[in-house]
């Protein structure tokens, strides 16, 4: 008997069902329950909610999730091999498990979730494809998006990227994109030592609070600019945004910037403000 439920201890539901973590898909499965638990209590109160979660492999987040009241968890996992041991999760909790066997990055959530509110994303991500999930449901359209709150697990250096201020080593694009749309907070560490296998590097867990009105800029554009600002963050705006096209001075003038600052000093604000000025000069006839 485990601590939240009735069912048996994860590391007996990897032995029978021979769920041993395969780096070729990013797995670290988590088997303290109390921890799975916290995980769960921090994307909370989960009654009435639907929640989506990526990976589950053996279940311990998903079964922490139902006990603590999520009414429906839909659960994506690519891992044939873990198919049965979540279907025994779902006998434990009738019709409020759904598995979905495939590719998170080719899954449409929003048609899964079926119009259900709230809903959330909670997940302990396969570190392979965590960042380009992220990117993902950041960049959804319209916004604000379906889900009422992200909360996932990133390696910490991809989390202090997430929470960078401008000025610092760890502030770029992802920064910029996931500032401006959400607040994303490291809400705590989790060692090595919790992971089955252990990375070699410590992990976090973040929460992000979307934004219900964003400053309004095309998000395309926004990602154009960051790419070309940070793509040779060294160099001065006046030099890195020249792979825009056109004048980068009449578009660092429109906006109040210093041609001479680096990319890395430009907080959120100023990036959405570069973006919506390229898009007017680019607009403006020849």
């Amino acid at each position: 008997m485990s601590a939240i439920d009735d069912l048996p201890p994860l590391r007996e539901v990897i032995r029978r069902h021979a769920l041993a973590a395969r780096k070729s898909l990013g797995q670290n499965f988590l088997l303290d329950l109390n921890l799975t638990a916290r995980i769960a209590r921090a994307a909370g109160p989960l009654e009435g909610a639907t929640v989506v979660e990526i990976g589950p492999g053996p279940g311990g987040l998903t079964r922490a999730l139902l006990a603590e009241g999520a009414k429906r968890v839909i659960a994506v996992e690519r891992d044939p091999r873990a198919i049965a041991a979540l279907a025994e999760i779902a006998a434990r909790y009738p019709q409020r498990l759904t598995i979905i066997e495939g590719d998170a990055l080719a899954q449409d959530l929003a048609a899964l979730i079926e119009g259900a509110r709230p809903a959330r994303i909670v997940a302990n991500l396969p570190y392979n494809i965590a960042t380009a999930l992220l990117v993902g449901w950041l960049s959804l359209e319209p916004w604000p998006p379906w889900y009422d709150m992200l909360v996932l697990m990133f390696q910490r250096e991809v989390a202090e990227r997430i929470v960078a201020a401008p000025g610092s080593k760890s502030y770029g694009r992802l920064a910029v994109l996931a500032q401006w749309r959400t607040e994303p907070r490291i809400l705590f560490d989790v060692a090595p030592q919790a992971f089955v296998p252990p990375p070699k590097v410590t992990s976090s867990l973040v929460r992000f609070m979307p934004r219900p009105a964003p400053v309004a800029c095309a998000r395309a554009a926004l990602e154009q600019v960051t790419a070309a600002a940070f793509g040779q963050r060294r160099k001065m705006l006046r030099q890195s945004l020249k792979s825009l096209g056109g004048d980068p001075l009449a578009l660092l003038a429109e906006t109040d910037i210093e041609p001479t600052a680096r990319a890395e000093d430009i907080p959120v604000a100023g990036f959405v403000a570069l973006a919506n000025a390229w898009v007017r000069l680019r607009a403006k006839p020849a």
